[in-house]
């Protein structure tokens, strides 16, 4: 793993003048001019790394105070690996990429700083600044109250759907749920899947248990994942798996694929996918993007993407400094830019509403879905072993796909908040198999009971 050793101004050197001047012209002292170094780690890479150079570029020329000097960790979950492995050394960068959903544990391991003082400075960011800025944004931002990390990259879950098949079999773009069905039926009849989704579905459920008006996880804590409406949006997915209406990726990781080779007319991906799928795609291929499908009468889609922290090994300059550079990043300029490169999304309501914005999704109707998407996106609740939950999430909805077993049961082993305690979920298994082993033996037991009278 890459190590940060950090660079120390070293002692003023005064340049004084000699020979026919009678007196030292003053100067300026050469440790006093170099801004302070504030390291970060991020996990972008290809053009997405290019962007932001871009960024971290204009930002050191925007100012004399600061250099943001970044390096890449490789991927996401390298970058959480290295975090974590720099935390315990006590070489952390100055500030970081995450996910919000790794917040908590950051906090309690005290990897992160709360940065609320910061935000809520006098060079923080207004009421006004925070009111620009989407709520699921900065719903992301904290964790049990307070400011911990600054909103950056942002995506939303949208529907890819191919024109040539939807136009050959007379279909029009689906709207709800119910028009997928509908158009399940018409496209089996001509062994074309109308769904295609990544390896897991867990995002589009998410966004189904959401429109019903269900959180998986309530902030207060209560477990809603093997509830009815929950358990109903699964089966709703699975029968159309089982049934061939529905596609999964399995080992493509993605339903890119699947998509671009006219085996599925519809695949539901991450907003900032488009460009890859653009890559993906065949000479003429002609395909668009819209909002997800309502579900019981209401659109809702899942954000996903990345937030910055400052970490809580940084002194109190190099947090001034990242906080300086966050802010910069948030503002409507920048983040507007960052869409615009990345297909991101604008943070803030101005930078969406503006009308060069508007102008680039004129140019780009493939990214236009994103942000229509806007108003129906929300975030998961955080909490602490969130990551330990969704590795038991996917666990549940690949034994869904690969061993066909039914929602309700895949979801009642994580249905427990067990995340929320010391407790591990292997240690909850094993508890609940005995616990089950008690009741079997106890049903057992009455019935052999009744049998003989």
């Amino acid at each position: 793993m890459k190590t940060w050793t950090k660079l120390f101004a070293g002692s003023a050197v005064l340049a004084l003048t000699s020979g026919a001047f009678a007196t030292a012209v003053p100067t300026v002292a050469s440790a006093a001019s170099k801004p302070t170094k504030i390291t970060f780690w991020h996990a972008m890479t290809g053009n997405y790394a290019k962007a932001l150079d871009e960024q971290i570029k204009a930002f050191n020329a925007s100012q004399s105070k600061y250099e943001i000097v970044a390096t890449a960790q490789g991927d996401y979950t390298t970058l959480n690996q290295n975090v974590m492995a720099a935390a315990k050394s006590k070489t952390l960068p100055d500030m970081a990429q995450a996910t919000y959903t790794q917040v908590p544990d950051y906090a309690k391991n005290g990897i992160v700083a709360n940065m609320d003082s910061q935000v809520k400075g006098k060079d923080g960011l207004s009421k006004a600044d925070l009111k620009n800025i989407y709520p699921g944004f900065l719903e992301q931002a904290k964790y049990k109250g307070s400011y911990y990390a600054m909103p950056f990259s942002a995506s939303v879950r949208v529907m890819f759907y191919n024109k040539s098949i939807l136009d050959q079999y007379g279909l029009s773009v689906p709207k709800t749920w119910d028009d997928v069905a509908k158009m399940a039926k018409v496209l089996k009849q001509h062994n074309i899947a109308a769904v295609g989704y990544d390896k897991s579905f867990d995002m589009e459920w998410d966004s189904m248990v959401r429109a019903a008006g269900v959180k998986l996880v309530t902030p207060s804590g209560k477990v809603n994942i093997n509830s009815k409406k929950a358990v109903a949006a699964a089966k709703t997915i699975t029968d159309m798996v089982n049934n061939g209406e529905a596609l999964t990726a399995v080992s493509d990781i993605y339903g890119t694929t699947n998509f671009v080779n006219g085996k599925t007319a519809l695949s539901f991906s991450s907003s900032a996918g488009i460009s890859a799928t653009k890559a993906a795609a065949p000479d003429g291929f002609d395909w668009g993007t819209a909002v997800m499908p309502s579900y019981e009468g209401k659109n809702a889609t899942m954000l996903a993407g990345n937030n910055l922290v400052t970490t809580a090994q940084a002194s109190k300059k190099e947090q001034a400094g990242a906080f300086a550079f966050m802010k910069f990043l948030a503002s409507d300029k920048q983040t507007e830019k960052w869409a615009e490169a990345t297909g991101y999304l604008p943070i803030t309501k101005k930078a969406a509403k503006s009308a060069s914005y508007k102008a680039y999704l004129k140019a780009n109707p493939l990214a236009k879905a994103a942000s229509d998407s806007l108003p129906g996106a929300f975030s998961d609740t955080a909490f602490l072993g969130y990551q330990e939950y969704r590795t038991d999430l996917l666990s549940a909805t690949d034994a869904m796909l690969t061993k066909k077993t039914a929602p309700k049961l895949s979801l009642i082993h994580i249905s427990e908040p067990t995340r929320r305690t010391p407790i591990s979920y292997a240690v909850f298994c094993l508890k609940k198999k005995k616990k089950n082993k008690k009741q079997n033996h106890s049903q057992h037991t009455v019935h052999s009971s009744r049998k003989s009278q």
